[in-house]
């Protein structure tokens, strides 16, 4: 199943792709996500927020400037060192110790994820869906093109956790019907 969904992924990032470098349990899952994804959004999103400042100052007459991006960022760099800090000390030393009962830390997790996929589509709207102007110059280039790489990074890792890793964890109820 893991390999399945992670060959759907996409080609971006050669580690999320090759399956023979892919965890096949939980526990290694768990920090296969805080070794790949959690460093790289820690390491790309400052700097981000800073081009996003710079290509906001340089061009604020710019009718398509995407005013507010460098805010929207430094939102999300709090926002997500809260929600991977709660993974890495909360949840995933639980599944890695194959707790049960994490239906709780996983719902809150799933809201956050919830929460990230708005600012993801805040931040599509701001920037007019990451549309460059045709003047655009190198540094809101370099910003686009490595915005987008980070969206994308972000919601492969929000469907690893939610459709591949969570799931293992939480109780199923059956109802009739």
């Amino acid at each position: 199943m893991l390999k399945d969904f992670l060959l759907q992924l996409p080609e971006a990032d050669a580690m999320t792709t090759k399956t023979d470098r892919v965890p096949q349990n939980p526990a290694e899952l768990t920090r296969f996500i805080e070794a790949h994804y959690h460093a790289k959004h820690r390491a790309d999103l400052p700097f981000l927020v800073e081009l996003a400042a710079k290509v906001e100052a340089v061009h604020n007459d710019q009718p398509d400037v995407p005013a507010g991006l460098a805010e929207l960022l430094r939102e999300m760099v709090g926002d997500l060192e809260v929600h991977m800090k709660k993974e890495e000390l909360i949840l995933f030393p639980a599944i890695r110790r194959s707790a049960e009962e994490l239906d709780v830390p996983i719902t809150a997790m799933r809201e956050d994820h919830d929460d990230h996929a708005e600012q993801i589509e805040k931040i599509k709207n701001v920037t007019a869906n990451l549309t460059l102007p045709e003047d655009a110059c190198r540094s809101w280039t370099r910003l686009y093109t490595d915005l987008s790489a980070f969206i994308c990074d972000l919601e492969d890792h929000i469907r690893i956790e939610n459709d591949v890793l969570f799931p293992q964890f939480e109780k199923r109820v059956v109802l009739d019907v």
